[in-house]
């Protein structure tokens, strides 16, 4: 299948800026091979049982957005994408004549006021793969994220969001560098009411990286290759999902790739390790899965061919040409889709 295949138009005025201001007041489309329902997010306990297993991706975005200035005064944007060691990072950067150059950020203060003069060193990166660089900085900045680092939302999003808003609610695993947004729709009182109604919740990490939403750049969709990116499923997640009474539901791509990369004799296994998965329609699903929640995607993107595959590429196709027609919200801060693999 060629990239051109998953095109299609999307009015600017239909790119969520901003969340809405409760999270399960979102707009939800389920859709079927047969059927699409137009629901609010917090309806989403209606296709649930007693019984079914939730897996959700735990995963939490940490502050990787920063901007600093050349000794000369240009500036200059950082998007940390992992951490090599104590000191060094690597990052992607929107700036010019950027090798082996000191980069200031802004200056913090001491408890007893003193300014502490904050910088990093931009190297060249040996591996050298997605254009990514080095920074290397004086001393650990973990701690110091949370002053200097802002939410790492995608260019798209032109408004700012706290950090906590741009996390999921049960996130927990710092490490992702985008929301896995499908279960930025979840509140505390919507899990609450799937458990009351006998629905298991199952979480899984998978710290979303360069993998997750890196354009695909060749013409053949097969010849794309996934950044790798941390997972890890546990022995607890992977005994619900094989012991379960009722469906299997997943809350987001991240959330299913970790799963397909832990399958052992049809089986969910416990895995800790990268996966470059990519699934695209043809995929062989390893689970029986019943339904996939997540958001509307990008033209082109590997989260869009991923849907198609799950429920197929035609009937994804007629969804957001309705989700269009009825002005649903797109993309990160978007509206939300409930796929489901068996009739309703």
């Amino acid at each position: 299948m060629n990239l051109s295949d998953f095109d299609y138009f999307l009015p600017k005025e239909l790119i969520a800026q901003k969340p809405i201001s409760r999270r399960d007041e979102s707009r939800l489309m389920a859709v079927s091979k047969s059927k699409i329902e137009h629901k609010k997010f917090k309806n989403v306990i209606d296709y649930f049982s007693k019984g079914d297993v939730l897996v959700v991706n735990d995963t939490k975005v940490f502050p990787a957005k920063l901007v600093g200035k050349k000794e000369t005064g240009g500036i200059v944007k950082i998007l940390l994408v992992r951490q090599v060691d104590d000191f060094t990072w690597e990052c992607m950067t929107q700036g010019r004549n950027l090798d082996n150059k000191k980069i200031h950020f802004e200056s913090l203060k001491n408890s007893d006021n003193s300014k502490i003069n904050f910088y990093g060193t931009l190297t060249k990166n040996p591996n050298n793969k997605n254009n990514l660089q080095y920074i290397v900085f004086p001393k650990k900045i973990n701690a110091l994220l949370d002053k200097i680092g802002k939410a790492p939302l995608p260019p798209y999003i032109k408004s700012d969001a706290s950090i906590e808003r741009y996390n999921t609610i049960y996130s927990k695993n710092e490490g992702s560098i985008a929301a896995p947004t499908a279960g930025l729709h979840f509140t505390k009182d919507i899990i609450n009411k799937l458990k009351k109604k006998g629905a298991v919740i199952a979480s899984i990490t998978l710290h979303v990286g360069l993998g997750t939403f890196l354009p695909v750049k060749t013409d053949s969709i097969s010849n794309h290759k996934m950044h790798p990116e941390h997972f890890s499923i546990s022995k607890e997640t992977a005994d619900k999902i094989n012991s379960r009474k009722g469906s299997l539901f997943v809350v987001g791509t991240t959330s299913i790739r970790a799963l397909e990369s832990a399958v052992e004799n049809g089986k969910a296994a416990p895995r800790t390790g990268e996966t470059s998965l990519f699934i695209y329609p043809g995929y062989k699903w390893k689970l029986d899965y019943k339904g996939l929640i997540t958001n509307f995607h990008l033209p082109k993107s590997t989260l869009l061919m991923l849907a198609c595959a799950f429920i197929g590429k035609e009937r994804i196709f007629e969804a957001y040409h309705e989700a269009i027609k009825h002005k649903y919200r797109f993309y990160s801060f978007g509206d939300g889709m409930i796929l489901l693999r068996n009739t309703f």
